[in-house]
């Protein structure tokens, strides 16, 4: 039979005492095999991010360019469509709009002629609103942004550091001074924000 216990602790099963017992503190350094092996250990991780960066950052370099492409055909298909609506549309209806305008409507030749020249530059004035926008697309603004805060191009000094958690895009829209007006390189040229 056992003893009653008093009020105290009870006293811990022999296994537990040893898992809770704090471990020596007078242990030696690893040895200088252990400390290469974990330093090696540690370059395989780093090299190993490295890559994964360099990947990533490989893969948006050939998205944003072939978005570039894409965009460089698309802005030069539109262009060639201003060029053709803003030329040929005038002179192959002029003659028949005109015409009809004049003898079936009555209308002067001034105002059949206007009204020909009005379309025609609304189609070119389409077309080239179109082109402009396509174009934009071809200034890889994403990889700029990346670029930059990296630390190259025209626009490192004025992004956040690559470990801040601010987005760049926003810091880069419209780079301006404390004063507010607009950054200039060291020629004195506007910095153009991607």
């Amino acid at each position: 039979m056992s003893e009653p216990r008093g009020p105290g602790p009870s006293p811990e099963p022999e296994g537990d005492r040893e898992a809770n017992a704090e471990p020596p503190r007078d242990l030696p350094p690893p040895d200088l095999l252990e400390a290469l092996r974990q330093i090696a250990d540690t370059g395989r991780a780093g090299a190993g991010a490295t890559w994964d960066a360099v990947k990533a950052f490989r893969t948006l370099v050939a998205a944003d360019v072939s978005l570039a492409r894409n965009a460089a055909g698309r802005a030069a298909a539109f262009s060639a469509m201003a060029v053709i609506f803003g030329g040929t549309a005038w002179m192959l209806l002029m003659a028949l709009v005109i015409v009809l305008l004049s003898r079936g409507a009555g209308w002067p030749w001034w105002l059949a002629f206007l009204a020909c020249a009005l379309v025609s530059l609304a189609l070119a004035a389409f077309g080239a609103w179109r082109a402009v926008y396509y174009f934009d697309l071809t200034r890889m603004k994403a990889t700029r942004r990346q670029l930059a805060r990296l630390g190259f191009g025209e626009l490192a000094d004025f992004t956040p550091a690559p470990g801040s958690p601010a987005p760049t895009r926003t810091a880069v829209q419209s780079p301006e001074t404390p004063e507010g007006r607009p950054l200039k390189d060291e020629h004195g040229v506007e910095l153009t924000p991607p």
